[in-house]
């Protein structure tokens, strides 16, 4: 699996190039699909704003699956924008892929996120104050240590 993460993160640079062989035209005819973009009028624009967003979502996504300190919860946060921002720029004829509203739509993230990293410092540092252990040690002990991937799925739900 760390090979997969290793290989991934050291084609990126390449995946995010992929948008240049999008031809720049307003409708992308393949065999598979035709593609119309009256937003962008560029096929090539839609699949480069696409990819600024796709690629740091999988690399958060692949720090939040293999972080293994109290706060990775906190990523979160961004995953949860940026799956946003995917989402409005699929949805380009309508809206800006950047919007003020996106802010309610992370609040209900934000609101589990936040108190529960906030819990889980103060209970380190009651424990710092009751049992003299250093910030290191107590920081191994909160860390998830999964067994595999749907070990490391199963910690998250």
């Amino acid at each position: 699996m760390g090979s997969i993460i290793a290989t991934f993160l050291a084609l990126s640079p390449f995946l995010f190039t992929l948008y240049e062989s999008v031809p720049d035209d307003q409708v992308w005819d393949t065999f598979l699909f035709t593609y119309n973009s009256p937003y962008y009028e560029s096929v090539r624009t839609f699949a480069w704003t696409l990819t600024s967003k796709v690629l740091p979502l999988l690399f958060l996504t692949v720090w939040f699956l293999t972080n293994r300190h109290w706060w990775y919860h906190a990523l979160l946060v961004p995953m949860a924008m940026y799956f946003y921002q995917i989402i409005v720029i699929l949805n380009d004829d309508l809206r800006f892929a950047d919007t003020e509203e996106q802010k309610l739509y992370l609040l209900p993230v934000m609101a589990i996120v936040i108190p529960s990293i906030y819990l889980i410092r103060a209970k380190m540092f009651n424990r710092i104050n009751d049992a003299g252990k250093s910030m290191q040690e107590l920081e191994e002990e909160f860390m998830m240590k999964p067994k595999g991937v749907w070990g490391t799925i199963k910690q998250y739900f």
